[in-house]
Parts: C-alpha cells; sequence; structure tokens
C-alpha cells in the first residue's frame, strides 16, 4: 500500500473507531446500498438495450451468482 493510500486507511479507521456502533451499523448499510448501486449501473451500462424484464432478470442471476452460500 502507498504511503497516501496507507494514511487515508489509517484516518478512515479513525473515523470509524469514533462513531456509535449505530452509526457505524447506518454507515454499512450506506455502503452496501452503494455498491448495488454501482452494480445495478455497470450492469445497465453493459447492457444498455435489455427490456425492464431481462435486465431484471439478469441482475437477479448475477447476484444469485455473487451470493455467498455458506449462509
Amino acid at each position: 500500500m502507498n504511503i497516501k493510500k496507507h494514511q487515508n486507511h489509517k484516518i478512515y479507521i479513525q473515523v470509524l473507531r469514533r462513531m456509535s456502533p449505530e452509526q457505524r451499523l447506518l454507515k454499512a448499510f450506506e455502503l452496501s446500498e452503494f455498491a448495488r448501486a454501482l452494480f445495478v449501473h455497470g450492469l445497465r451500462k453493459r447492457f444498455p438495450n435489455l427490456n425492464d424484464k431481462d435486465f431484471k432478470a439478469l441482475l437477479l442471476e448475477r447476484l444469485r451468482k455473487c451470493h455467498n452460500r455458506n449462509y
């Protein structure tokens, strides 16, 4: 990890430590939703001509592939 990334990561950890458990949980939900939105956006960009029904089917298929089946 380069020095700048290391410093940024260190600051990020410090910020997380100052958060309450509730704030950290809300941040986790926010980051999860952001990752999902990026995934959907990237998939839509890759398959711009799919209609909504076919896109939803593709999205669900891709999400199933990503799901951790160890639960």
